[in-house]
């Protein structure tokens, strides 16, 4: 299988009026989806944990991050490491988080402190030659930007702010540091993370068919999609209907998608973050951080245990139709589609960014 005509076969300098989507290869094959761990997850700024989640030295958390054993801690600043430690390659902290004086291996007990550095090393008096200084925990670039610690593992990429773009300007009037972080939820789906991604970016396009409760709440008529440098936003005013969803969405929906894998659904008070992350060629998992503004006397424990449901009830209906499209994209019947001019330019956008990672990855 030749995986440079697979990504080639993808005709990104096409306008989105003769553009067609990835060919269903990109989907199915998992030279490919080894190739984005390498490219698209390596070198792009991924959110990786909150702000909030490092209150006091010690806290931390232990993650992954494009396939990579990640530990983030608070030292004298937050800081990000390779899980991994330099004696023998076991993992250091445990996955999950907690508060810890020390960043000791449980394999043989080396300890670095909060910084990184190596502190102690049992039972290696004898060993000649060997600098602890240059045996410390191997960094791995942290920014912070509004509630979120971003974690990017290739060293030449542009910083945080001139990857997020124009994004940045878009979130400064809307005061998203009033919202206070909730609840997590995650779903594990059986497609390729890339179909979900897909299906939050066709415009709108699927709503009024697939989400007939949440349709009901949005109007439809105003629509919006505007893309520009890494993101799309996809946005319409809600209208009031007598029913479960309209009284937990209401205001303006905004729809951000910043490129590669993370979107933020913004209503009047109310915003919720996703990032969907891969698990295997056919299977993802798509995390939900829930998020309220306490200082809204409507954002009662009803109305928050409320609105998570309703964002449940669409994961749901979400969930089916991408498991269906993977399904499909294995089918001999189908290889790809063409998109709609005036609803998917999301989707053309994603493809675009992604042919551009994948090709020069491709061609190393």
């Amino acid at each position: 299988m030749d995986i440079k005509n697979i990504i080639n076969s993808y005709k990104s300098s096409n306008p989105i009026e003769l553009a067609s989507t990835p060919p269903s290869a990109w989907y199915t094959t998992p030279e490919i989806a080894n190739l984005e761990q390498d490219s698209v997850f390596t070198n792009n700024w991924l959110i990786a944990a909150r702000v909030e989640q490092f209150k006091q030295q010690g806290d931390y958390v232990a993650t992954e991050i494009a396939g990579q054993p990640i530990v983030i801690v608070r030292s004298e600043s937050i800081k990000a490491f390779y899980n991994v430690c330099r004696h023998h390659a076991a993992q250091v902290m445990k996955t999950g988080t907690g508060c810890a004086r020390a960043l000791t291996c449980p394999y043989h007990a080396w300890s670095y402190k909060l910084d990184g550095t190596l502190a102690a090393t049992p039972k290696f008096a004898e060993v000649c030659n060997f600098d602890k200084s240059k045996n410390g925990l191997k960094e791995v670039r942290v920014e912070i930007w509004q509630q979120w610690v971003f974690i990017c593992l290739n060293d030449n990429a542009a910083p945080l702010s001139e990857f997020l773009g124009d994004l940045v300007n878009q979130f400064e009037p809307l005061n998203i540091e009033k919202m206070n972080f909730h609840k997590r939820v995650s779903y594990e789906m059986n497609c390729n993370w890339k179909v979900y991604v897909d299906n939050y970016l066709d415009g709108g396009y699927h709503v009024p068919i697939l989400h007939k409760g949440l349709n009901s709440a949005l109007d439809g008529k105003l629509y919006k999609i505007e893309i520009k440098d890494k993101y799309c936003l996809q946005s319409c005013p809600t209208k009031k209907r007598d029913n479960e969803f309209s009284d937990v969405r209401t205001g303006t929906a905004r729809y951000f998608w910043q490129y590669p894998n993370v979107m933020f659904n913004l209503y009047d008070g109310i915003m919720g973050i996703m990032i969907v992350e891969p698990i295997s060629v056919d299977s993802c998992r798509v995390i939900f951080d829930y998020f309220f503004d306490d200082s809204n006397p409507k954002n009662t424990q009803e109305f928050k245990d409320n609105s998570v449901t309703i964002a449940n009830k669409v994961q749901a209906e979400d969930s089916y139709v991408c498991e269906s499209v993977q399904r499909g994209l294995a089918s001999k019947g189908y290889d790809t589609g063409r998109l709609s001019v005036s609803k998917e330019a999301g989707e053309h956008l994603f493809h675009q960014l992604l042919h551009q990672d994948l090709s020069a990855a491709g061609t190393d």
